[in-house]
């Protein structure tokens, strides 16, 4: 009976690690198929925006060749010419036309000169103080040592109001 037992035994243990083996080659099968099933997923996704973004291309051509085709039929635009562009304002106000009669009257913006702003000055604030700082008052001086005295005497406002000296003063504006 014990030799029975026995074989009885390690028939068990060959089921159980038979079972244990298709457990496992069930268990990587099934993994191996999820994986392919995200990895079509992914590719749907994929596939999905790219539908998108050429559909989108589509309608954004097909709109573009309808308004070309408004454009030369209804509107009659054409692209501007390097001839058209004009160089200063001047230019500009020649191609104007005179009032028409009964036109009304332009609007027209009055400004007080208050006399010389303290904003005008780089370091104003820093100057008015009751009792200025020794920093301050050098870097001050090396600043209007270092600049013309014309730039720091008129404003910006000042500067842009000499139609002649406006392109000059707009590129000492943008330094």
């Amino acid at each position: 009976m014990s030799h029975a037992t026995r074989i009885r035994q390690i028939g068990w243990l060959v089921v159980l690690a038979a079972c244990v083996a298709a457990f496992l080659a069930l268990t990587f099968r099934v993994n191996a198929v999820k994986s392919e099933v995200r990895l079509i997923e992914r590719q749907i996704i994929a596939a999905e925006r790219s539908k998108l973004m050429l559909e989108t291309e589509f309608q954004t051509r097909a709109s573009q060749h309808q308004l070309a085709a408004w454009n030369q039929v209804e509107f009659g635009y054409k692209a501007p010419r390097a001839d058209q562009y004009v160089e200063h304002e001047r230019q500009l106000a020649a191609l104007g036309t005179p009032r028409g009669l009964g036109a009304p009257q332009p609007i027209r913006v009055a400004k007080a000169d208050t006399g010389p702003v303290e904003e005008d000055s780089l370091f104003g604030d820093w100057m008015n103080d009751d009792k200025p700082s020794e920093g301050g008052r050098a870097l001050a001086v090396a600043v209007a040592e270092s600049q013309p005295a014309e730039r720091l005497a008129s404003s910006l406002a000042q500067r842009l109001a000499r139609p002649a000296n406006a392109s000059v003063a707009m590129a000492e504006a943008a330094r």
